[in-house]
């Protein structure tokens, strides 16, 4: 029913090209065909079957709260030890979850800022070697 009504819609649209009013069987036809075969190529299988389901990979500490908590503790004591103005693009954007362009916002400082000093202050977080300790 949904298919012979969208087929019946799209001949009212074209109804004014249509010369030959004897051959409305076979432009329905035709309409019915094309409409059934583009909705058959958009139609994606985004799911896949199998044995196995796939199990991801444990995170250091995940399943121990102590170790949880000492993360965060050693990721905060890092990220006060970046220059001021780098501290605050990381919070807003990875503690507050704003974008690129609502930190610059709130900053009064262009995206390009943003980007550039937010990568600088993750180089320094990767460099930390207290952080390094417990990965």
């Amino acid at each position: 029913e949904d298919l012979l009504q969208t087929a019946l819609a799209k001949t009212y649209v074209a109804w004014d090209r249509i010369e030959d009013q004897r051959a409305l069987d076979g432009y329905v036809r035709r309409a019915l065909l094309n409409t059934r075969t583009s909705q058959w190529r958009k139609r994606r299988v985004d799911e896949f079957c199998c044995d196995e389901l796939p199990e991801p990979e444990p995170v250091p500490g995940d399943d121990d709260p102590a170790e949880r908590q000492a993360l965060r503790d050693a990721m905060w004591r890092a990220i006060t030890k970046l220059p001021a103005r780098q501290r605050a693009m990381v919070v807003l954007r990875y503690y507050e979850d704003l974008s690129e362009a609502q930190t610059a916002e709130v900053l009064g400082v262009s995206v390009g800022t943003v980007k550039s000093a937010v990568s600088r202050a993750l180089g320094k977080l990767r460099e930390n070697t207290e952080l390094g300790l417990i990965r």
